[in-house]
């Protein structure tokens, strides 16, 4: 008589895991389709472009949207299509590059408040709390006053005013993890402090700041684009999304196409990556999924 085996269930590990509940939410498909593409923009633009972003010619200067130039051109006939594609660069570059290191500085801060404790983390969380007392778009207005436009102070200043989020949330996970049995186990057998801190504790962190790190993102590229429309974020001729809407404030009432596009790009940038962000998070925490 033939036996009856077991067919053994085919187990994901806890990304696989991820990746398959992130596949299965259309949103975050759509989010992760509105990145790609601007990844793709950004990298490609001197082949999708049909001109540079500083290419000149005054005598087309206000041209309306047209075949030719579907985004019309601006002040000294640029063509503004052009423009919208290689601000793209500054946007992703300005999203990931500050949101990097804002959690290459919040996150250790965090780690290191939360596990020491005591007078420490008293003193790191009063910092927090003082930080995040004052609005971050006029910390950054200031720390660009003094340190003048240009894109390395942008990155600065986002940073600095956006580390206190990867350091509550990266506190938060090791005042919940650090009595876990297996740190209690690990520290039984000897491990020392840092083994424990940065074997144990900080992979079992990394889901949530992750989360936190695409959910960020949006926030520092319109951070950047309100620095750039008050004219202190990138200087010229570089484009910016931000900086393009500033320069066409006092136009907008006739030349409508140079407020327009700016802001579209901007308004689908954030939703890019809000919905890419919050895929992540339902994929990484499955409680949340459950819970709406």
């Amino acid at each position: 008589m033939a036996r009856n085996k077991a067919t053994p269930l085919k187990l994901r590990s806890l990304w696989g895991d991820a990746v398959y509940r992130f596949s299965r939410n259309k949103l975050a498909l759509v989010g992760f389709a509105i990145v790609v593409g601007l990844v793709i923009l950004a990298v490609a633009a001197p082949i999708i472009a049909a001109e540079r972003f500083d290419e000149a010619h005054l005598e087309r200067a206000w041209l309306f949207p047209s075949w030719q130039h579907p985004f019309g051109t601006d002040a000294l006939g640029r063509d503004f299509l052009s423009r919208i594609i290689y601000g793209a660069r500054i946007s992703l570059l300005v999203g990931l590059l500050s949101q990097g290191l804002s959690y290459v500085i919040g996150v250790p801060l965090g780690l290191f408040s939360g596990w020491r404790g005591g007078r420490t983390d008293y003193l790191i969380m009063r910092l927090v709390d003082g930080m995040a007392a004052f609005p971050r778009l006029l910390f950054a207005i200031l720390i660009m006053s003094v340190l003048g436009a240009g894109l390395d102070k942008v990155l600065l200043a986002l940073a600095l005013t956006g580390w206190i989020d990867g350091c509550r949330m990266a506190r938060a996970q090791i005042l919940r993890l650090k009595d876990a049995d297996y740190v209690t186990a690990a520290r039984a057998v000897g491990a020392k402090e840092g083994r424990l801190l940065f074997t144990h504790l900080f992979p079992n962190t990394l889901s949530p700041v992750i989360v936190g790190l695409g959910l960020g993102i949006p926030g520092a590229i319109f951070g950047e684009a309100g620095l750039s429309f008050l004219g202190l974020g990138i200087n010229p001729p570089t484009p910016s999304w931000g900086q393009m809407l500033g320069e066409a404030r006092q136009y907008v009432g006739f030349y409508w196409h140079l407020a327009l596009f700016p802001a579209i790009a901007i308004a689908f940038t954030m939703l890019g990556f809000t919905l890419f962000g919050d895929g992540l998070r339902d994929a990484l925490d499955p409680r949340m999924s459950q819970s709406k």
